[in-house]
């Protein structure tokens, strides 16, 4: 598995370069298209503005040429429409000559043209003008001979040629901007070839890549199913070996235990009847220890029975005797207790689990009714708030609750008024329960070591072999749950019992 990591790393390296390189190429694509782009629109608005300064130099020409004619006609015939006609074209003739001075105004070849020909135009108009004016007072040969002049020096010529080479370089400029334009245009094409070609190849190279990784997904996908299949197995036969393990510890324990007791009972038996002896072999010794011919010291005949008068030495080896029997048979006591919870503990391992659905406040409750007795004279009360109901083993849980409840009661404070709370909720599928008392509370250190077999914490001044919370977190463990403590020194204790809410039967100790 670890090559496999390492051939893919390599593999997803290069994928990340080449999608970055893709980025940096596509990035790079727009903005150049844009730039183009803009390009291509300035050249395309710098060919329109060529095209509207001749379209009005066209336009100021032909008011010319109309006023022209409107004058000649007028000339011809003195009808006022043509004097009209005149007038219109006339006044038609310096807008143009605006427009074209805004729209040449950063040319200044251009604008050196208008400064030459707007004079003459004028002149020229109010020449025309003046003709009519001369026909209209009935001076006909004055304003015919006016015309021939004006003919003979060709104002129109002077205006038409200036006119021309504005409209010349209109022309270059145009032509010139549009090679500009053909030029954005071909190179926004060659980029945008060039960038598509580029984007091909490189989603060739993805496709390439992706193809190549999904390969190697799929060798690695099942090179892990086949390992997960010998783990299953590995797995499975742990398991096996474990539970067999563990059937030979319980077989192994309850023999023990209970040849243990075979000689454990003769012991006791061999210790009554040196308890027995005693009376006897420390009269003997206190009627050897008595002069001869002296008479026995006073004494009630019934004391004298129970317990001889004895000399000093004597009755200090009589108590010393008594006090050894006595130790012996507390030793004897402790060891016959440490081998029936053993029993018991082996008893509980072997008991097959049933899943039932149980109504955990009404179990808890009938726990605490039990214990009333035992919490009144520790001056405690118990409280049970509303627990989620959940489906587990019935004796299970009630061995887990009386034996916490129960130590909850056993380590309260002398001077304080015990309070027990049992509360829950349910979280993810499971029963969260938490059993509170205000007693002693345990050291962090010990936190541990009180879930240990025949190990205890604090200070041993109530009854107790050190099994109950190891039986507790195996019980909770069989029925797929977790056990933990929170608690300080004087501060109380709180233990948190997590458990399935349907629990299916199945110990997590003996999955089949």
């Amino acid at each position: 598995m670890a090559s496999s990591r390492g051939r893919s790393s390599p593999h997803a390296f290069g994928q990340i370069i080449l999608l970055a390189a893709g980025l940096v190429i596509l990035t790079l694509i727009s903005a150049t298209s844009v730039y183009l782009v803009n390009k291509t629109r300035e050249a395309s608005r710098s060919t329109v503005h060529s095209m509207e300064v001749e379209n009005e130099i066209s336009l100021t020409q032909l008011q010319m040429r109309r006023a022209e004619s409107a004058q000649r006609g007028f000339l011809l015939t003195q009808r006022p429409e043509f004097r009209h006609a005149f007038e219109e074209a006339a006044s038609e003739i310096p807008p143009s000559f605006e427009r074209l001075k805004a729209l040449t105004i950063d040319n200044p070849y251009q604008q050196q043209r208008l400064d030459q020909i707007v004079p003459q135009t004028n002149q020229r108009i109010a020449h025309l003008r003046h003709n009519i004016e001369l026909v209209q007072a009935n001076r006909l040969a004055e304003a015919t001979e006016m015309a021939q002049q004006e003919a003979s020096r060709d104002a129109m010529g002077q205006i038409r040629s200036l006119a021309n080479e504005m409209r010349a370089e209109e022309d270059r400029l145009f032509a010139a901007r549009m090679k500009s334009a053909d030029a954005s245009q071909s190179l926004s094409a060659a980029v945008t070839s060039v960038g598509s070609g580029l984007i091909v190849v490189f989603a060739g190279l993805s496709i390439f890549l992706v193809r190549r990784s999904s390969r190697a997904r799929d060798v690695a996908e099942s090179q892990l199913r086949d390992n997960y299949l010998n783990l299953e197995s590995t797995v499975e036969s742990r398991t096996a070996d474990l539970r067999e393990a563990n059937d030979e510890i319980q077989r192994f324990a309850y023999i023990v235990s209970h040849d243990l007791r075979s000689p454990l009972v003769n012991i006791m038996g061999f210790t009554s009847e040196l308890d027995e002896l005693r009376g006897d072999i420390f009269k003997r010794i206190a009627t050897l220890s008595r002069p001869e011919g002296a008479p026995p010291p006073a004494a009630d005949e019934t004391a004298a029975e129970v317990e001889p008068v004895l000399e000093e030495p004597d009755k200090q080896l009589s108590q010393d005797f008594s006090e050894a029997l006595g130790f012996i048979k507390s030793s004897i006591a402790k060891m016959d207790r440490l081998i029936s919870a053993i029993l018991n503990l082996t008893r509980e391992g072997r008991r097959e689990f049933h899943p039932d659905r149980i109504a955990t406040r009404d179990l808890i409750e009938n726990i605490a009714s039990t214990m009333a007795h035992q919490a009144a004279e520790a001056g405690a009360q118990i409280r049970v708030e509303p627990l989620p109901d959940i489906v587990s083993d019935r004796l299970a849980l009630e061995q887990i609750f009386s034996n916490l409840i129960d130590n909850a009661l056993k380590y309260l404070k002398s001077d304080v008024p015990g309070d027990i709370a049992i509360r829950g909720r349910r979280k993810l599928g499971f029963a969260i329960f938490e059993i509170t008392d205000n007693g002693r509370g345990i050291d962090p250190k010990d936190h541990q070591r009180i879930f240990d077999l025949f190990r205890r914490a604090g200070t041993q001044d109530r009854p107790g072999q050190g099994i109950g919370l190891a039986h507790v977190r195996a019980l909770v463990r069989r029925l797929g749950g977790t056990m933990s403590v929170s608690s300080e020194l004087g501060h109380g204790s709180t233990f948190t019992v997590t458990l399935p809410t349907a629990w299916t039967g199945i110990n997590r100790d003996k999955q089949s």
